[in-house]
């Protein structure tokens, strides 16, 4: 009896050791291979761009959760149970974001978050490669903020390759386009699972010989930490108010992942459910004069606990735009699609340059 005992330890010893040194080894590649942006990266670089002679603009974005959270859907961080569509729901909510994109073919600039290059969850499809062909008079810009070669969770279906980033595009083409990165949010290695996070700038020169710089932007999610969130946004702030002070037009957008200031919803809120979010841009966060441009009418963001049912899921506002005091906001609309193909609405905004 003795030696089965032993005979039996020494198995399960063994049965460790190999479990360890494969997990050991896991973590070595995981870090060996982590995706390690600059602070600024330069994307586009060009001379001799043709200026823009227009002063009015009109502008689209949109996280489009790529193309894998669209109504049916639910989301495993979120308290649902599911990790991505079946390919055939990816498919079609792809292809209804390509739609929309290409029916709206009046909008100058286009600002996409959450845009997937042959990840496994959204069933490997190259949706950057995609819409810009949708688009293929436009000029697109990449910017990644999302690279890992495996992503463990959940357990029972792990989300596996993730690539994936930012997009800004219009048919005007940039004479420089930068990556600027936020600061990480974790330490090693739950760091090496997580989005390294950033904005892209797009910088496009005017007949003025000021520029028009558009801004692309995706803020944290699921940290609570205000020191965080404030530190990432002292990076955008500092950026915006430089080229302000230069002179320049500037536009920021994107999915902030928190309420503008002061928000409340309006009105009957289209016949949606309100939550408020945890977080809250401050009031006082810019200088006096720069306006936060958003529509509270309708909402633009959806809990995903449960696949969509208007009236019940939780809904709010995470997707707005920042502009500089020398920019004119004519109109700002949520388009509201129901969620039906991302779990955010697309938000419009139709600006003009002052003096």
């Amino acid at each position: 009896m003795g030696k089965i005992i032993k005979g039996l330890l020494k198995i399960i010893g063994w049965f460790v050791l190999v479990v360890v040194l494969v997990f050991a080894g896991f973590l070595l590649f995981i870090t060996l291979s982590d995706y390690k942006p600059e602070p600024i990266e330069i994307l586009v670089e060009k001379t001799d761009v043709p200026v823009i002679e227009q002063d009015t603009f009109k502008l689209i974005n949109w996280n489009v959760g790529y193309a894998g959270l669209g109504s049916e859907m639910d989301f495993f961080y979120d308290e649902g149970t599911k990790v991505r569509p079946t390919k055939e729901l990816g498919r079609k909510y792809l292809d209804g974001i390509k739609a929309f994109v290409t029916a709206n073919d009046t909008v100058d600039f286009w600002m996409l978050q959450e845009v997937d290059v042959k990840a496994k969850r959204s069933h490997r499809m190259n949706e950057v490669a995609e819409i810009k062909e949708a688009k293929s008079e436009s000029f697109g810009v990449f910017a990644k903020n999302y690279d890992v070669p495996f992503v463990p969770v959940p357990v029972y279906e792990p989300m596996g390759c993730v690539e994936g980033g930012l997009m800004i595009f219009s048919e005007y083409s940039p004479s420089e386009a930068l990556r600027y990165a936020y600061p990480l949010i974790a330490d090693w290695p739950d760091k090496l699972f997580l989005l390294d996070r950033c904005f892209a700038l797009n910088r496009y020169p005017l007949q003025s010989g000021n520029d028009l710089v558009v801004i692309n932007t995706h803020n944290s999610a699921y940290v609570y930490d205000s020191a965080l969130r404030v530190h990432e946004l002292q990076i955008l702030k500092k950026v915006m108010l430089t080229e302000y002070n230069k002179g320049n037009y500037v536009i920021a957008g994107g999915d902030w992942n928190q309420n503008p200031p002061a928000y409340q919803p309006g009105g009957s809120y289209n016949g949606h459910k309100f939550f408020k979010s945890e977080v809250q841009m401050n009031v006082d966060f810019m200088p006096e004069g720069w306006i936060w441009a958003y529509d509270n009418s309708a909402p633009t963001n959806r809990q995903n606990y449960q696949a969509f049912v208007k009236g019940e899921n939780g809904t709010t506002c995470l997707d707005y735009y920042l502009t500089s005091p020398n920019v004119e906001v004519l109109e700002t609309r949520v388009i509201d699609l129901n969620f039906e193909n991302s779990d955010h609405n697309p938000v419009y905004l139709k600006i003009a340059l002052g003096e």
